[in-house]
């Protein structure tokens, strides 16, 4: 579907003059700084931080692009995918006007944001096997339906959604299809931001916090028209990432051996623990990943959720949630963590 955003956009922000910082104005590398109001002097660290960072984060992005084959225009990075998340509210949903359509069970801060934004949510359920229902999902959505959140692979089922699924909807949906790809990298699809070109409503988000272990430095991607980008860039933060996390990612980056190696392992851990699991005859299933995880259904979720904690085994319980009665998210740990878990599941099955 031809999407105009200018239609879908808050209409005051077609109107706003963004925050210009000190680096906006100048962006070059020399020279004499005396603009921002920094210490010239250095910082209480060994290493200089005295100076604020590129504030669109210019040769992060060139890298990033390089290896995820598109622009970086096309590219904003945000403290983690709940910043991008937060700002697409904010420039898209008219508080108590517009609706978002989320399909549960899925990522929580989709709904935790729409709240905090004041903006209805309109709830189509994935079918008992965690795929959409496409034509539920375009008989809830109306004129005011600014944003639909796709998790794929999803959390917390693990699965991939199928693609001819999210094409028909890219294609149909009045608003921004966000397709939110945090297990792609776990996952044997390609990634949709191959597709960016064809749908200028698609928004693809990806982090660095599952395949390339750096969930503490808190840096999410977003994939999307250079348009859309550039209306998250006009209302983020002046300096929404720090110096510091753009060297480490820079310096990561060049290191893309070591990314392969890890992906490898986790697939092959998470092969392992399935198998393991397997064997138990007091686990009743295990839903397909294509993510870090596992869906594992057993007898009392709260009973082993419990036990494993005197075990100092940590899950997360999912029990509550639509369509994963009975189960607990494992994540793919080493094989040592994994040999503790399944010790601690038969203690406590043992119990």
């Amino acid at each position: 579907m031809k999407v105009d955003l200018a239609t879908l956009l808050r209409p005051h922000l077609l109107k706003l003059k963004p925050y210009t910082s000190a680096r906006d104005e100048y962006s070059g590398s020399e020279g004499v700084f005396l603009d921002a109001n920094e210490n010239p002097f250095g910082s209480i660290t060994e290493a200089d931080h005295n100076r604020y960072p590129d504030p669109y984060q210019s040769a992060l992005k060139a890298e990033i692009a390089k290896i995820k084959g598109c622009e970086p225009a096309q590219i904003f990075l945000g403290n983690g995918s709940d910043e991008a998340i937060d700002l697409l509210f904010r420039a898209f949903c008219n508080p108590g006007k517009d609706n978002v359509i989320l399909l549960p069970p899925t990522y929580g801060m989709y709904g935790v944001s729409a709240s905090i934004n004041h903006v209805e949510i309109r709830n189509v359920a994935l079918t008992p096997d965690f795929q959409l229902q496409p034509d539920k999902i375009l008989a809830a959505a109306d004129a005011q339906s600014k944003i639909l959140f796709i998790c794929s692979p999803n959390n917390p089922s693990g699965n991939k959604v199928k693609r001819e699924d999210i094409y028909f909807l890219l294609d149909q949906f009045p608003g921004i299809v966000v397709v939110d790809e945090a297990y792609i990298d776990f996952s044997s699809e390609s990634s949709l931001i191959e597709v960016l070109e064809q749908y200028p409503n698609l928004l693809v988000m990806q982090t660095f916090s599952k395949a390339w272990g750096l969930a503490s430095l808190r840096l999410g991607m977003a994939f999307s028209s250079p348009e859309l980008i550039g209306i998250l860039n006009q209302i983020k933060p002046p300096y929404n990432i720090s110096g510091l996390t753009q060297d480490t990612v820079l310096t990561g980056l060049k290191n893309k051996a070591k990314v392969k190696e890890l992906i490898e392992k986790i697939l092959e851990e998470r092969t392992y623990l399935r198998q393991e699991l397997e064997k138990l005859p007091y686990i009743l299933h295990i839903h397909p990943s294509d993510a870090n995880f596992l869906l594992v259904q057993v007898p009392d979720a709260n009973r082993f959720y419990e036990g494993l904690i005197q075990e100092k085994v940590i899950v997360r319980n999912r029990s509550t949630v639509l369509h994963c009665e009975g189960c607990l998210r494992i994540t793919v740990g080493t094989r040592e963590e994994s040999h503790s878990l399944l010790q601690a599941l038969e203690k406590v099955n043992r119990a």
